[in-house]
């Protein structure tokens, strides 16, 4: 996924609520034997991040299932704090990188 392309998909709620939310980030487990998403509520200011397991088989109709093990947790919530850890890095890096190009340039005139 490119990283500016975002992908979307719909939750219905218990009550028949259609919520769009923006996919994060998608892994699988062999220890668990499941892939899972972590995704936000699209336009929900409060950053809140939830997780759930799919089956990729069931393509675009699939159903999310609850994460119930607290091993399975532990297992999303390292997986996600060393994505967002990479994500900080390359976006640190890219703004020295910028930041490179801004003294090439002075450098020139």
């Amino acid at each position: 996924m490119d990283k500016d392309e975002k992908e979307y998909f719909i939750v219905t709620d218990e009550n028949g609520k259609e919520m769009k939310c923006e996919i994060i980030m998608t892994f699988d487990s062999e220890e668990f034997g499941k892939s899972y998403v972590v995704y936000q509520i699209d336009g929900d200011e409060s950053g809140e991040v939830f997780a759930a397991a799919y089956d990729p088989e069931e393509g675009e109709e699939g159903h999310l299932q609850q994460i119930e093990s607290d091993d399975e947790w532990d297992f999303v919530e390292e997986v996600l704090e060393n994505f967002l850890e990479d994500e900080e890095e390359a976006a640190a890096a890219e703004h020295d990188h910028d930041h490179e190009h801004d003294e090439d340039e002075e450098d020139k005139e």
